[in-house]
Order: C-alpha cells, then structure tokens, then sequence
C-alpha cells in the first residue's frame, strides 16, 4: 500500500475536548485528494514512545513521498513550520500515559539535533501570501511533539529503505487563531508547496531569542 503525503496529528491532551492537530489533518486529506494528492492521515496518541512507534509502522507500510506530523502549540501566534528536532525528552506535564521523562534522548547515542527536510521558509511565505498567519520555529519543545518529530527524521535517515522520504514537522496554534479550516487549508498548501519545493527559498527566518 501506498500513498502520497502521511499527514499525523495528535489526540487530545491535558483535558481538552480536541486538539486542532488533528482536527487540521483529517480535513486537510480530502482537501489534497480533490486536487489528485492521495493522503492518509493518522492520529497519534499523546504518548512519549508509543506515538512515534505508530508513525514508524505507517511510513513502513506506506512509503509516502512525504511526511508531515502537526502538532498543537496553544500559545502561538501563527502556523509555525519546525526547523530543528532536538534529541531530549523533558516533560512539563504527563503525557496521556502518565509518563513524565526528565532529561532523557529521544533515541540513545542519537545526534543532538536533526534539522526538517521541508522546505520551510518556502511554505511560511506561501501562508502569508494566502493570509495565514505563518513563521518559522526554531523549536518544537520538548515534549511528545519534538519526540515525534526528532524520532521521524532519525528513522528517515538511518533506514536506507525509506531513503528520499522527506519528513518535517509543523505547529499549528489555538482555533481562536487560526480556525480550523483555515488550518486544514494550510496544510493542505504546504504539503503542495513542500512536493514541488527540493530547495529551500532564501528568506528571513531568525529570531533573537
């Protein structure tokens, strides 16, 4: 079985009814297959582990061209493509398992940091030019979503059998922000923009701190 794009986004977590995650994926799949992208889209559990054991299987029995994991950042501003994955696990609160790592890697003997595959500078521009909201992150935290996404890039790279899958990671934030069909339109722009994207555009993408 194969597909397109695998779009992941996570179940509801710290008591919330939802997560806009989610909620953007399984709207944002029809949207790519009426323009003839074919996309699955999986729900991650909130769990340290067990979350990217699930991706893990879906991109071995998909081979997807593409894989984009979205994540809730509820303080942000805008939809925030991730730059970097960092190899750390440091919990502020449980996961929806009740695990709570303090200073741990994500994978044992792993590289400090690995950097996204996508294009990201590329799909910011392409948000803004739609009127979303959108910026570069230098940080995906430290939580089950930068677990998931560092474990997603490692595996891409360390598997020659998955070799030319591009991964990445995205955070979108709150509905207040950005409601969710606008989130669903903007993943749906930026999984286009990263298949016809292999390098990156030349833009501002800093921050100070």
């Amino acid at each position: 079985m194969t597909t397109d794009v695998l779009l992941t986004g996570f179940a509801p977590f710290d008591g919330a009814a939802l997560n806009e995650s989610w909620e953007a994926v399984r709207a944002a799949a029809p949207l790519l297959g009426e323009r003839g992208i074919a996309a699955e889209a999986l729900e991650l559990p909130v769990e340290f582990g067990a979350a990217s054991a699930l991706l893990t299987k879906a991109v071995r029995e998909l081979r997807p061209r593409l894989v984009i994991a979205v994540g809730l950042a509820a303080g942000r501003s805008a939809i925030t493509p991730e730059r970097v994955a960092i190899n750390v696990r440091d919990a502020r609160i449980p996961d929806n398992a009740g695990a709570q790592p303090i200073d741990e890697p994500v994978v044992e003997g792993g590289p400090v940091g690995r950097f996204s595959h996508l294009p990201v500078k590329a799909m910011v521009a392409a948000l803004a030019a739609d009127g979303i909201p959108a910026a570069v992150s230098q940080t995906a935290g430290t939580y089950v979503c930068n677990d998931v996404f560092y474990a997603l890039l490692h595996l891409l790279e360390t598997e020659p059998e998955l070799a030319g899958i591009r991964g990445g990671f995205v955070h979108v934030p709150s509905a207040d922000v950005v409601d969710s069909p606008a989130a669903a339109r903007a993943v749906a722009l930026m999984v286009e923009v990263a298949l016809a994207t292999e390098a990156d555009v030349r833009l501002v993408g800093g921050a100070e701190h």
